[in-house]
């Protein structure tokens, strides 16, 4: 083995709640922090070693990078994490606040084998075995497993259209990965761009201490009616079609709709909510209109949604003609010791939650039917472990 290099039967890339949930039932089958394993008398007992790797300084993944202003009574949703429900929710609370102190809990009370700060940069292959080991390369050094489960999202990976004149712009652009709050906008003609949650839900907000102007590609499509179970199926199985095809998933928005809250519906009444269609080019104070005509502004919003963050796949040469990966489920179909959580159809937290659960139990059969790869791993001495309560009893306290 190289120096220094680290191993793990299962390596998790991210903590969010995709990559906590993954962790959360690797230990509920058993799996235990890398470096906790031992002897071989754990061989019938004990499944394999993992570890998270997770580029952010703290817990609550992408969640710590939201605006302040969006607050808990404005969360498009956020599920428990399995095992362990939400504290209470102080709906003015900052999401960003209440998220930091129940994943950081999560972790905690759970043991779960969380390490960071720590940037995957690759995953590769060790050889030409199918039944191989994979190479993860990190900002802190070397790692070798057996399977990866990424859980990376999408956060780190804005979506910025191209349009022209784009670049001769003497305003401000951002995009929503970017934005702080409305008041930096006061005084200023905003332009948001964008059909999504974010779009409307900030196009609200600015609305509030300026003038703002929306566009679309398409016209929204609105639901009054509750998201039931059916609905969320639904829109799900058409995110998987997509996915199973070797097809960019789609987002979960782009079929599901945008529902109406009473403070949209409070926007709607405004005027704030009047969608135009896309403009066709950028000048350094104006924006061209679909009639020919121009608009004056100072800020572009682009709320253009982000794209899954996968470069440090590319190694593994994963993505087919149609410029996505063809997934089995979680299973990425050319590459079965790869599982995608958080990606197409597991974008949503409910998804996200279910999709930690697929991928462990692929891992485990994907492992029985292997032949046994014990791996230095096997040979550091802390104790002898035992199989991990299903319950996994949390020792820690909320403090929500």
């Amino acid at each position: 083995m190289e120096a220094g290099l680290q191993t793990a039967d299962v390596v998790v890339i991210g903590a969010g709640q995709a990559g906590l949930s993954a962790a959360y039932h690797l230990q509920r089958r058993g799996f235990l922090p890398a470096g906790q394993t031992s002897g071989g008398e754990m061989a019938a007992e004990f499944p394999g070693s993992y570890v998270v790797l997770d580029a952010e300084a703290g817990p609550e993944g992408a969640w710590r990078h939201r605006w302040q202003s969006l607050r808990m009574a404005t969360v498009n949703g956020i599920s428990d994490l399995p095992g362990i429900p939400k504290p209470d929710i102080d709906p003015a609370e900052p999401s960003s606040g209440f998220l930091s102190r129940y994943f950081g809990d999560y972790e905690e009370g759970l043991g779960l084998n969380v390490v960071r700060p720590v940037k995957v940069h690759s995953v590769s292959r060790e050889d030409n075995d199918p039944s191989g080991r994979l190479r993860i390369g990190t900002s802190a050094g070397k790692w070798s497993a057996r399977a990866v489960i990424n859980a990376t999202g999408t956060w780190t990976r804005p979506f910025w259209p191209i349009y022209p004149g784009q670049s001769s712009f003497r305003g401000r652009q951002l995009h929503v990965a970017d934005y702080v709050a409305a008041e930096e906008f006061r005084g200023q003609h905003v332009i948001v761009v964008g059909g999504g949650i974010s779009a409307v839900g900030l196009l609200d907000e600015i609305s509030q201490v300026t003038s703002t102007r929306w566009f679309t590609r398409r016209e929204p499509v609105w639901r009054d009616a509750a998201f039931d179970q059916k609905a969320g199926h639904d829109a799900v199985a058409l995110v998987d079609e997509r996915v199973r095809l070797g097809l960019p998933p789609q987002s979960v928005v782009s079929v599901t709709g945008l529902i109406s809250t009473p403070s949209l519906r409070a926007a709607a009444e405004r005027g704030v909510l009047d969608r135009h269609p896309m403009f066709t080019g950028i000048e350094p104070t104006r924006v061209r209109l679909a009639d020919g005509s121009f608009l004056a502004a100072g800020v572009i919003l682009w709320a253009t949604g982000f794209r899954a963050e996968l470069e440090h796949l590319a190694p593994l040469h994963l993505r087919g003609p149609g410029g996505g990966i063809a997934m089995d489920g979680t299973q990425v179909a050319a590459e079965k010791r790869v599982h995608l959580i958080g990606y197409g159809p597991s974008s949503s937290t409910i998804g996200a939650n279910r999709a930690g659960r697929s991928a462990v139990a692929g891992i485990l059969k994907m492992l029985e039917h292997c032949s046994p790869d014990p791996g230095p791993d096997r040979s550091l001495d802390s104790g002898t472990p035992g199989r991990a309560d299903p319950g996994i009893p949390f020792h820690g306290r909320f403090t929500g």
